[in-house]
């Protein structure tokens, strides 16, 4: 293995990181909506371009605590935009920043086993700067149920957006 390029980012204290090909987009926290009975780890969804994406918050996915909860400390956060969580178009990863977009090479990268996480989220550990970084499986972060799930909220948003729009 040459090198790989991934994305280092922070979840409440935690580094992770994604393989640079699953980020479509690096976006600053928009103002999101959220119905009442909507599941923790959803934060909500936002409207782009006429489509609702699903924000998914990983700390509360990882059962990570966050050190601050209110609105200051989330004018700094960021979004990565990934496909293929549910299986239905784009969603969003909810984390505090995006620290670097990084090319590590394979004396940087140890395999995880898959049974060492949950749904084998984490495929492999990766030192960046004095730090071990979990190299993040976008297609293993949700199990098939939350997926479904996601994807069922992500379709009653859209009716809900498209309700909205108005006819050109």
């Amino acid at each position: 293995m040459a090198s790989l390029q991934i994305i280092v980012f922070g979840v409440c204290g935690t580094a992770c990181a994604l393989h640079r090909s699953a980020a479509r987009e690096f976006l600053p926290l928009p103002r999101l909506w959220r119905a009442p009975a909507m599941p923790r780890p959803v934060a909500g969804f936002f409207n782009l371009g006429g489509h609702a994406i699903p924000v998914l918050r990983l700390d509360a996915l990882f059962g990570l605590q966050r050190v601050e909860d209110g609105t200051e400390g989330d004018l700094y956060r960021h979004l990565i935009l990934v496909d293929r969580i549910s299986g239905s178009g784009t969603s969003a990863l909810l984390v505090d920043r995006v620290l670097d977009v990084v090319s590590v090479d394979a004396s940087q990268i140890s395999s995880v086993s898959e049974e060492g996480t949950l749904n084998g989220c984490v495929e492999a550990e990766v030192t960046w700067d004095g730090r071990l970084v979990h190299l993040l499986s976008v297609e293993r972060i949700l199990l098939a149920e939350e997926q479904q799930a996601l994807a069922e909220l992500g379709r009653q948003a859209q009716n809900r957006l498209s309700e909205w729009a108005v006819p050109a």
